[in-house]
């Protein structure tokens, strides 16, 4: 994975460079930052990709999870803040819906170690200037639980399905093999 990321680091210099264009904005020091630097490159340098993929590692945090999601999620505020700032700047911004998720919840209750265990329903985040600003679903009860997990509000394949559809204009059946209702999220 790591020679993958140096080569695409590698390539959107090039591209960058060749394309005569350069940021102006200054990323924090932490490994998603300069994954999104890399990401702003690509998109900045006219490659013709609709969809940038990277992960934001730690948060299957078992122990201490208070000071660990601390830290990640400021590295994750931090980052994406300036990978949109970056964007903006060249009126990039407009052409990207950043989409953050985890395949898994966390539990409720908190373990003998300071953190949670597995569990389910996460929330989303997506994040662009053609996103429809707000809370989309509801807070999860922490009192009506199912077997001490959160009960979901809205199916992330309903997510999906506005991404695919109405963001990328592809047919979300043919990804996700049945019908889910669009969650209105865009402009």
């Amino acid at each position: 994975m790591q020679s993958a990321q140096k080569s695409a680091l590698d390539v959107s210099e090039q591209l960058a460079a060749q394309s005569g264009k350069q940021t102006s904005v200054s990323y924090p020091d932490s490994p998603l930052a300069e994954k999104l630097s890399t990401v702003a490159q690509l998109i900045r340098s006219g490659l013709p990709a609709s969809i940038y993929y990277v992960q934001h590692d730690g948060f299957d945090t078992h122990s201490n999870q208070a000071a660990a999601h601390e830290g990640l999620l400021r590295q994750l505020g931090e980052s994406v803040s300036t990978f949109t700032k970056d964007l903006e700047s060249d009126k990039l911004l407009e052409r990207v819906c950043v989409m953050c998720f985890s395949e898994f919840g966390r539990r409720v209750a908190e373990n003998a170690s300071e953190g949670t265990d597995h569990g389910t329903a996460a929330p989303m985040f997506l994040i662009g200037n053609n996103v429809q600003a707000g809370l989309h679903g509801e807070h999860p009860s922490l009192d009506d639980l199912d077997a001490g997990d959160l009960k979901f509000h809205t199916d992330f394949r309903r997510v999906y399905a506005a991404v695919l559809q109405d963001w990328l204009k592809v047919p979300a059946t043919d990804i996700l093999g049945a019908q889910y209702e669009p969650v209105p999220l865009f402009a």
